[in-house]
């Protein structure tokens, strides 16, 4: 692995162009809040934590095709991300030494949290482009990202103006900010690192709580979109990708803190969302097994349909069906530590691929067409897209993911067409800008987290792809 830059022992450093003239700031340690005691656990620290052994993993070149195009896309995103997002977002520092986040919500968390996984990957693995702005202090500014989103949890922090946690979509939260951590760990200290492990096992805790029917608890947020009797319990919108966002920090915290008490109950739990996520009707019938989980006893309902599609905003959505991605990179966390990763990911994901790839639907003009059309990046909506017109990348990645687990077999074409086509077009999308970012006019993206989101994406696809084609084999196992 490439070193990455030194860093200053000092705490906080502030980066060029960053906060002007306060290039140097000596700050005190942030106080510590107490957390309260919904999803505390047993707790965490960081020497819970295994670090990434990265000079036993060997390297990954990057010279096949489907590395450069990625290879590209991640220099391009992080270089936007880390640079003039950053230098235009984060302007001052708060009287306890971190960042302004500016808020506690989706944009003021998940947002930088992304940025940070996309930084950070970019740094370790050396494909950080830093042709606007030195590695060196890409690297402060990510440490900045990663050091006050841990802070800020409420694991870590009793500040109710300042504390962000325990919503419907902090486990996602907090799986990007602790993924960039692990990867940053050399450069974080003993205080960061506690905060990081902590705010994890936090959020891991408090979805071990769930049955085979609630995400937490015995009420509330359900697993699953239809019950085993029909009943739609929330039409139009599958549980499918809260779930396997869900899965994801369970996984993460279970592969950084494999010592951990609570560690068999986040792989259970891992297990147990990631089948959920991806069941279907056929599911319900029948004596399979996935990881010890028989699917007809436990599985209480479905979200997608038997023909590999599923529903959400109230339409059939290509754009949920690819968002099994974060299913599939579980493959690389668990890799990275040097683990088979569970067979439950990859549950149903021939499926649906299979449903992008072949299944036809009706055109205005009375012909048919898959959702990826022939020889072309473009994408049919069956139902529209309420998203905006310009998502190869939310394509490409997932049509890389599934060239690298083999999830494509029997269906044509391959995965690994739609993957140059789709990821040309990101490419394409990205020449338009001299700063790395992909989208201009609103409605191309209308998330207001758009060049985050292909950060985020662009760093697991690397990742996925550095285990995969590693100089020491093929690194990514299923059990």
């Amino acid at each position: 692995m490439p070193t990455l830059p030194s860093l200053s022992r000092r705490r906080f450093l502030g980066a060029a162009g960053a906060l002007g003239a306060a290039a140097t700031l000596s700050v005190p340690d942030a106080a510590l809040g107490v957390p309260d005691a919904a999803g505390a656990g047993v707790g965490a620290s960081g020497s819970d934590v295994t670090p990434i052994a990265w000079q036993s993993l060997g390297s990954y070149p990057g010279t096949d095709a489907a590395g450069g195009r990625v290879t590209a896309i991640l220099a391009g995103s992080s270089r936007y991300l880390i640079g003039p997002w950053y230098a235009g977002t984060y302007t001052r520092y708060l009287p306890d030494g971190y960042i302004d986040l500016k808020g506690t919500d989706e944009r003021a968390v998940r947002l930088p949290a992304m940025a940070a996984v996309a930084a950070a990957t970019a740094l370790t693995t050396g494909t950080y482009d830093p042709r606007t702005l030195s590695a060196a202090n890409a690297t402060i500014r990510t440490r900045n990202l990663i050091r006050t989103l841990a802070a800020r949890h409420r694991a870590n922090n009793a500040d109710p103006a300042t504390r962000w946690g325990n919503g419907w979509q902090t486990a996602l939260w907090a799986y990007y900010t602790a993924l960039a951590g692990w990867l940053f760990w050399e450069r974080l200290d003993t205080t960061e690192r506690d905060h990081l492990a902590t705010l994890l096992a936090w959020e891991a805790d408090r979805l071990t709580t769930g049955d085979d029917v609630h995400l937490i608890g015995t009420g509330g947020d359900q697993l699953y979109m239809t019950r085993r009797d029909g009943t739609v319990v929330t039409p139009g919108d599958s549980k499918a990708e809260e779930d396997n966002w869900s899965a994801a920090a369970l996984s993460l915290a279970a592969v950084m803190m494999p010592r951990h008490p609570n560690a068999a109950r986040w792989t259970r739990r891992n297990i147990e969302l990631l089948l959920a996520a991806a069941a279907c009707p056929q599911d319900l019938t029948g004596n399979r097994t996935i990881n010890g989980v028989r699917l007809s006893t436990w599985l209480q309902g479905t979200n997608i349909a038997d023909d590999g599609t599923l529903q959400n905003h109230a339409r059939l959505h290509p754009l949920y069906m690819v968002a099994f991605d974060q299913s599939l990179y579980q493959g690389f966390v668990f890799g990275l530590a040097h683990r088979p990763a569970p067979r439950a990911a990859l549950h149903n994901i021939n499926r649906t691929y299979a449903a992008l790839v072949e299944k036809p639907f009706p055109l205005p003009d009375g012909g048919t067409t898959p959702i990826y059309r022939a020889d072309s990046a473009e994408i049919h909506y069956p139902e529209g897209n309420d998203w905006g017109t310009h998502f190869p990348f939310y394509f490409g990645n997932f049509d890389l993911l599934v060239t690298l687990t083999g999830q494509d077999t029997g269906i044509h074409p391959a995965a690994a067409k739609w993957e140059r086509l789709h990821n040309e077009a990101q490419l394409t999308l990205m020449s338009r800008f001299p700063d790395g970012r992909t989208y201009g006019a609103t409605g191309e993206n209308t998330y207001y987290g758009r060049e985050h989101r292909i950060g985020a994406m662009a760093a697991q696809a690397y990742l996925t792809l550095f285990l995969a084609r590693n100089t020491t084999g093929n690194r990514l196992r299923w059990r």
